[in-house]
């Protein structure tokens, strides 16, 4: 198994090199990360310093929003698929799994296909032109995170038993208060587990805001892929190594919340 992580341990090591080329080990350095962190190397602004933090600007954007978005209907929507039984519900459960079997590049390019079609009807229905952006990208990540969310959390709901629900009725208590006061208490560490797995889901995707950005909305992954066609520097395996970071705690944190 460990070959599978030794791409990974080169990147990270090579984000240390001095030279500007990965094919030669030149020496130990930090000037790459002090460079991103400051814009600045050898005292002089980088343009492509800047262009990263832009970048990184708008992941968090989509990142962040796409999460609470997702968070607040994926917890609704397996609240409601596990503790209710109502027409359609089939139906619902199999849709909400097909963003987490289908494959990334076939939701894209459905998402694409779809934008296109609803800006065309509006822009005939209202004269409005709408293109691609930062919105139709939180959109296509809130499309795929909220299956991911619903089925973390009903996971959760799964594990309560009936008879607390049931006691706290014989106490007085209405479904509001139930829900506010009992269920969403004890359900709180799955939710945001399933927020910070939608948020690393989000932060990592590149074939979807592939399909779904526009001018000015380029995410850190696209930055990342637009650099490797010219030219494969320190500065990337820098920036790849901070996101596999941010990533890693993420994850662990998600973990953690579902054990407790």
């Amino acid at each position: 198994m460990f070959f599978l992580y030794i791409p990974i341990v080169i990147l990270v090591i090579y984000s240390f090199n001095t030279s500007r080329f990965n094919a030669v080990w030149r020496g130990f350095t930090l000037n790459w990360y002090r460079s991103l962190l400051t814009g600045v190397t050898d005292g002089r602004a980088q343009i492509t310093d800047l262009m990263i933090w832009d970048a990184v600007n708008n992941s968090l954007v989509v990142a962040i929003a796409s999460t609470i978005i997702a968070t607040i209907l994926g917890t609704m929507l397996a609240l409601a698929l596990e503790r209710f039984s109502f027409r359609g519900r089939t139906v619902i459960e199999g849709l909400l799994l097909l963003p987490i079997i289908i494959p990334d590049i076939a939701m894209g390019i459905s998402l694409l296909v779809f934008f296109s079609l609803l800006f065309q009807l509006i822009e005939t229905l209202t004269g409005i032109r709408l293109v691609l952006g930062l919105s139709t990208v939180i959109i296509g990540h809130v499309a795929f995170n909220i299956s991911f969310v619903s089925v973390t959390v009903r996971g959760r709901i799964a594990e309560l038993e009936r008879s607390i629900e049931e006691a706290a009725w014989d106490l007085g208590a209405n479904e509001w208060q139930t829900m506010w006061r009992v269920i969403l208490p004890l359900i709180f560490p799955g939710i945001v587990s399933a927020a910070l797995l939608a948020f690393t889901l989000s932060l990592d995707d590149f074939v979807i805001a592939f399909f779904t950005t526009g001018v000015g909305a380029t995410t850190l992954p696209l930055f990342v892929y637009g650099m490797i066609k010219f030219a494969v520097t320190p500065a990337i395996n820098a920036v790849s190594t901070l996101i596999l970071l941010a990533s890693l705690l993420l994850v662990v944190s998600s973990l953690t919340l579902q054990r407790r």
